[in-house]
């Protein structure tokens, strides 16, 4: 076990921080699981915070000039560059302490950045600065497409799901390829911390983000981030889908401590995949037998975490 988490007993729903660096009053969309899953990120970790967050809709709906949402240092930083400016922060943190001209305080360094950031645009910049072993949190909010360019494709986005970029038709079904592994992808950088988290499960998300933030190097967080807009869900049903999510064995909650797996939640009694699809305008072409190949799908990649879970 890592040593930094000895002393971290874990928030309970009695002990939530009072803290909210990001403000109410932002631009969201109704039922936005992804400003609501970077509420409680932030609330985990508190106003010693700086914020390097990658273009996005969290950037868009948060600071829309002259105002912001944000109560901390926060820097917009171009699509790629949130992992790269956060490292920099970080040794430019550790000069200034160094000579004297800021106090020792400590400070989390944290990047945000959605998928297509995270796995598509800015994925070396993220392997450079963990190779590198910077002292910083990286979390990605997954909503699974480009949603703040007209909900475009991304590498994260799901098989079968329809896109701007992905349509549905007579020659096609929508997206033709798997949703790429992010969280595996970074577990073989063979940093201390990788977690996945949905806001439906608010401790458990919060309880995770403040681990990685107590880890000394690199982190990471993998966020379910439910987008009504894009995907064509009721904006009421986002924390009813985010619990789906998982339940259904398509989002595993799990973590990575020191290159080993361990399981949050254990899905024993799973619901059916269709369930969670036709929930969603985006999935609404696909027909049984497409169900089914997801169906799965999704039961072989869950296979395969519990078997990391029980080395």
């Amino acid at each position: 076990m890592i040593p930094e988490f000895e002393k971290f007993k874990g928030f309970s729903a009695k002990d939530l921080p009072q803290e909210e660096p990001i403000a109410p009053g932002h631009r969201g969309c109704q039922g936005c699981g992804e400003i609501l899953a970077l509420r409680m990120a932030m609330k985990a970790l508190g106003n010693d915070i700086i914020v390097a967050n990658a273009t996005g809709c969290m950037e868009i709906i948060t600071t829309p000039f002259p105002q912001t949402a944000w109560r901390v240092p926060w820097i917009h930083i171009a699509f790629e560059n949130a992992a790269t400016v956060a490292s920099g922060v970080e040794a430019a943190r550790k000069v200034l302490i160094r000579k004297g001209k800021i106090s020792k305080k400590h400070v989390d360094i944290v990047a945000v950045g959605g998928d297509g950031a995270t796995g598509d645009i800015g994925l070396q910049w993220i392997s450079g600065a963990f190779e590198r072993g910077h002292d910083m949190v990286y979390i990605c909010l997954d909503n699974e497409a480009y949603m703040n360019t007209g909900v475009q494709r991304s590498g994260c986005t799901p098989y079968g799901a329809m896109t701007t970029t992905s349509p549905p038709g007579a020659q096609s079904f929508g997206q033709v390829t798997w949703k790429k592994n992010i969280p595996a992808i970074m577990v073989a950088h063979g940093i201390k911390y990788v977690a996945t988290a949905s806001p439906a499960y608010y401790l458990d998300l919060m309880n995770k983000v403040k681990k990685a933030a107590l880890v000394n190097g690199p982190a990471y967080v993998h966020i379910y981030s439910p987008c009504p807009t894009g995907w064509g869900s009721a904006g009421e049903r986002s924390v009813e889908l985010a619990r789906l999510v998982v339940e259904s064995k398509v989002f595993p909650l799990y973590e990575v401590i020191e290159g080993k797996y361990f399981l949050s939640r254990k899905i024993t009694k799973p619901k059916p995949v269709e369930e969670y699809l036709k929930a969603q305008r985006r999935f609404r072409h696909l027909k049984a037998e497409q169900i089914e190949y997801i169906q799965k799908r999704v039961d072989a990649e869950y296979d395969k975490i519990l078997k990391l879970a029980e080395i």
